[in-house]
């Protein structure tokens, strides 16, 4: 039952309020002076105040109701105040309320009037109640997770990346290929790291492989070695990337670029942990962790018989896809502020225009503003101007996002079991395109 304190002078005034709040199932305090009613709101969960700005019979200024409304605002700043007077002038009423005072009504009071505002303002109250509460118990889940587990300082506040690391951390022990899906810049790395360090073979070597940046004729070499004299150049034996990395992890980024030789020699190794280097005949065999990451569509790459459906599904058996930033806002303040160099803060302009901008390059796009803004400001403080953020209209975005196909849509509904805004959250897309998705995909 919600409790509104009464603090009046006058005895027959209070007993006015709780006879009309009382009908209306509200529980109810009085004090007669301003010491009392502080002392009430120290001891008892009150949720509302209605209070008197004068408190002697022949004070008219409303001086003893200011000093009680700012001891009142600067104690328990959430807490709705309703002012209640007939001697105070408007100007004062209207300064209160700009301080946070919540209305201001003169007696003799209107009945409705002031049951509606109470109605209003508890129902108001108990929704922000509600949201604290669900933001410390969802800030205590972070922080439980944070404390179990490597994650890399990984900064974030969204409920979608959130999940996704919950995933990561589970599936770190176990020894099975990982893939990471998700567009350029989101964070697919970060990821990778968060699995290894989290995985049993933790202590073991980290070897991280940007396929998309090898030459195709030397990319089997890089990762499978050479013999001397297997190519032009190849003056003695080299180590591959999988032989550095026995015992450990490899993280292969941009596998959609591997070449279909190198995909049947991965494809082997995954199997069999079997290999060997190019220009020799001698087996060699490796114990190693894979993670791979891509930004292609690596099922259409299949369809057009780019990449082997095999390895595809070798390497996929757990999928972790990493959402832009666009389809998380909630991170983009958290790692903006993250990013700034010690001493720089943002105005309130450049964080409404960090929050307004779609960021088609991701993380890595926010993290280049944010250190040019640094870089070139004249003093600490980073304004919407410094920021430089190119004018884009709100469509052009959405050609940066691949929208999930059919078998991904009905993987996030089975995992969330059918709950669809767990789905979307999964997938990186909001409740309204994962319906319009389905629709479009047929999915029921």
């Amino acid at each position: 039952m919600p409790v509104v304190l009464l603090i009046d002078d006058n005895a027959a005034i209070r007993t006015a309020l709780e006879v009309l709040l009382s009908l209306q199932g509200l529980g109810i305090l009085q004090a007669a002076t301003p010491e009392e009613g502080l002392a009430l709101l120290a001891r008892e969960e009150i949720d509302l105040v209605i209070q008197d700005m004068n408190f002697r019979r022949e004070a008219t200024s409303g001086e003893e109701g200011i000093a009680l409304f700012h001891r009142i605002r600067e104690r328990h700043t959430d807490v709705p105040v309703i002012l209640l007077t007939a001697w105070t002038h408007l100007e004062t009423a209207v300064d209160l309320v700009k301080a946070g005072a919540s209305d201001y009504l003169s007696k003799p009071w209107d009945d409705a009037r002031l049951l509606t505002t109470v109605r209003n303002l508890l129902q108001l109250r108990s929704v922000t109640l509600e949201k604290q509460a669900l933001t410390r118990s969802r800030r205590a889940v972070r922080e439980t997770l944070a404390s179990r587990f490597d994650l890399r300082g990984i900064i974030y506040d969204s409920d979608a990346m959130h999940e996704l690391l919950v995933t990561a951390t589970q599936v770190a022990p176990a020894e099975v290929p990982v893939l990471i899906t998700g567009p350029n810049g989101a964070g697919k790395e970060v990821l990778a790291d968060i699995i290894h360090v989290n995985s049993a073979c933790a202590d073991g070597p980290y070897v991280k492989v940007n396929v998309g940046a090898l030459p195709a004729e030397l990319m089997e070499s890089e990762l499978f070695g050479a013999e001397a004299g297997a190519y032009t150049g190849a003056a003695k034996a080299r180590q591959g990337r999988f032989e550095a990395a026995d015992g450990g992890t490899l993280f292969l980024d941009e596998i959609g670029n591997l070449s279909l030789a190198g995909q049947a020699k991965l494809l082997r190794v995954l199997q069999t942990g079997e290999f060997e280097r190019l220009g020799s005949s001698a087996t060699r065999r490796v114990q190693v962790r894979v993670l791979s990451a891509t930004n292609a569509d690596l099922r259409a790459a299949i369809r057009e018989g780019r990449f082997r459906e095999d390895l595809f599904y070798r390497l996929n058996v757990i999928e972790l896809r990493v959402a832009p930033l666009a389809s998380r806002p909630e991170d983009v303040l958290p790692l903006a502020r993250h990013l700034l160099d010690p001493g720089f803060t943002l105005d309130d302009m450049a964080e409404k225009a960090l929050r307004g901008y779609p960021w088609p390059g991701n993380v890595r796009e926010l993290k280049n503003v944010i250190k040019r803004a640094c870089l070139l400001a004249a003093d600490k403080v980073i304004t919407a101007a410094k920021l430089a953020l190119p004018q884009v209209a709100p469509d052009e975005t959405r050609g940066h996002e691949r929208e999930p196909d059919r078998q991904e849509v009905e993987q996030a509904l089975a995992s969330a079991k059918g709950i669809v805004a767990h789905a979307a959250r999964a997938l990186g897309l909001s409740r309204q395109a994962l319906y319009r998705r389905m629709e479009k995909l047929g999915v029921k």
